[in-house]
């Protein structure tokens, strides 16, 4: 573990640091924190920083309720710079955002990111404007238990593709029934930060667990 003593603050003792949601991976913010605002995090647990506009402390929420809780802190190679990992109350931006980062620059005519929360954008935004041709429309029309029905089948799909040990076929199959699931979450309104919260809370019961046999 390393310690904060081996920081390198800048000549005005700060030091940058990228705050990261826990969960979506989103960077939410860049601030600086000085070797005070530093300890405070880690003593609380909550994120502080060291406003250089006002020149004082600043714990994140403290006025607002939007809380950073810190999951962790890593340095960088050169030891100058911090990413801090958090599961937040609300916005992290001033603007009511959910990130600082949202004016795009430049997109890739070629590349484009993709991720689970973007995919579930995508559907909420199917089952609000319901375009015609789509076939996420197609499902949200018919309702729970055309859905329902899909997840169903395409668990079938991802248990025959496993049973034929056929990784390719399984791979597709996942991805189908990957897709079905999140138009069932957001059918009933389950967001993905409430599974990875569900999955978070059952590795700590399987880590006691395992600790639990290995002292008997």
């Amino acid at each position: 573990m390393l310690n904060i003593d081996e920081l390198k603050f800048d000549d005005k003792g700060l030091i940058p640091a990228v705050v990261v949601d826990s969960i979506t991976k989103k960077v939410l913010t860049v601030a600086y924190m000085n070797k005070e605002s530093l300890q405070i995090t880690m003593q609380k647990g909550l994120t502080c920083f060291y406003s250089r506009s006002r020149q004082e402390l600043w714990l994140k929420g403290e006025t607002s309720g939007n809380y950073q809780h810190v999951v962790s802190i890593t340095a960088d190679c050169d030891n100058d710079a911090l990413v801090v990992v958090v599961e937040k109350d609300g916005p992290a931006c001033h603007t009511g955002s959910d990130s600082c980062f949202t004016k795009q620059v430049y997109q890739s005519p070629e590349l484009h990111e993709f991720s689970l929360e973007s995919l579930y954008e995508l559907l909420e935004g199917r089952k609000k404007d319901r375009p015609e041709g789509s076939y996420t429309t197609y499902l949200f029309d018919k309702g729970i238990d055309k859905i329902l029905k899909k997840v169903g089948e395409e668990s079938t799909e991802v248990i025959i593709a496993g049973k034929a040990d056929d990784k390719a076929e399984t791979i597709y199959e996942l991805a189908d029934l990957a897709y079905h699931a999140l138009v069932l979450m957001v059918q009933m309104g389950i967001s993905i930060e409430d599974v990875h919260r569900e999955l978070a809370s059952r590795h700590v019961i399987d880590h006691k667990v395992k600790q639990e046999k290995m002292t008997k």
